[in-house]
């Protein structure tokens, strides 16, 4: 095997593990050296009767291997910290599944280790990888659609109830990283208020609205729910000039950038002054999400540069949802974010 093929396992052979070994498998930078899984059947299943790749039921005999530079962890998030853990002590980078951790503090200690041992830490925010919020992030961070004000995002469809985590923590994270990626650095989340509802009475929010105040004055908001019997996955992102519309179940003509808009004419007066200029839909790579994410992962561990969703954006996210949690608990009362030195962007 050549020197410059980065050798992998996968940990966890669940829902999101058989994406991850496809990706890594079609991607001629990495060696997939095993299928790590407690359920032995279950992984020898996702590999199939052909495979070469070894299956094991222990993490400690995976992470001893010397071949193994590199470890995707795709398994519950209570169980991130453990793991990852280890396999940064064993001296191996790691993309982690989304979210970084189960809380906060269990983020602080990964990101910790991780940048004490000088390896890198990325998580699988799979969505910042989708050609359309790369465009999106573009448009925003090139000024194309002037000044920044506003992200609205919807997530809602009939989706699977999770017994562990309320609709926010299996949700939001994918609207919260997104706006994460896009605003630009003058606008970034001050305070977070969140309601939610649980109609099923299952004692967790089944459905549950997200708001963050912006630093430059402006706003992002998320719906999130089960509960919808109509799938709605969009994302509106609005600047003082224009105005762009993702809808992710339109491939025909998924992102939409508006040139018309507001403005405020008179500022005693308040007169109001409207723009109607043209709509243009953007032409975007058809290119799965999840082969930029393998990409990036080793463009980070062959430069040692850290990733647009390195470990520091995943505290970011844990930090909105855990005042977000807060603010629930508080009747939608707004609750400040504080992004301490641990929490700040170090990529361009």
């Amino acid at each position: 095997m050549s020197e410059s093929i980065i050798g992998i396992a996968l940990i966890g052979a669940g829902y999101w593990g058989p994406n991850l070994l496809r990706n890594f498998q079609q991607n001629g930078d990495f060696d997939v050296r095993y299928l790590c899984d407690l359920d032995e059947a279950r992984a020898k299943k996702v590999l199939g009767g052909y495979s070469t790749i070894p299956v094991s039921v222990s993490v400690d005999a995976v992470l001893s291997d010397p071949a193994v530079r590199a470890v995707a962890v795709a398994t519950p998030p209570d169980t991130h910290l453990p793991v990852v853990a280890a396999a940064l002590k064993a001296g191996k980078h790691v993309l982690v599944e989304k979210p970084l951790a189960a809380n906060l503090q269990d983020g602080r200690e990964l990101v910790r280790l991780a940048e004490s041992s000088g390896l890198i830490l990325m998580v699988d925010h799979t969505f910042c990888y989708t050609p359309v919020v790369r465009r999106l992030r573009s448009l925003v961070r090139d000024g194309e659609l002037g000044d920044f004000r506003y992200v609205d995002s919807v997530r809602v469809s009939l989706g699977l109830v999770r017994p562990d985590v309320d609709v926010l923590w299996d949700l939001a994270p994918h609207d919260i990283a997104i706006v994460d990626s896009v605003c630009p650095g003058y606008a970034r989340p001050v305070a977070v208020a969140a309601h939610g509802a649980d109609p099923l009475g299952l004692g967790r929010a089944c459905m549950a609205y997200l708001s963050l105040r912006l630093s430059n004055g402006g706003m992002a908001h998320a719906h999130v729910s089960w509960l919808s019997p109509t799938k709605i996955r969009t994302v509106t992102v609005g600047g003082a000039k224009r105005t762009a519309i993702w809808n992710d179940l339109d491939p025909q003509q998924r992102l939409a950038v508006h040139d018309q808009g507001v403005e405020i004419q008179d500022a005693q007066q308040q007169r109001p002054l409207y723009r109607t200029g043209d709509t243009v839909y953007h032409a975007l790579p058809e290119k799965e999400a999840l082969r930029s994410v393998t990409e990036e992962f080793a463009r980070a561990i062959r430069s040692g540069l850290p990733t647009l969703t390195d470990g520091r954006s995943g505290l970011r996210v844990l930090a909105t949802l855990e005042a977000a949690r807060q603010s629930m608990q508080a009747d939608g009362a707004f609750v400040p974010l504080e992004f301490d030195k641990q929490m700040q962007a170090v990529t361009p």
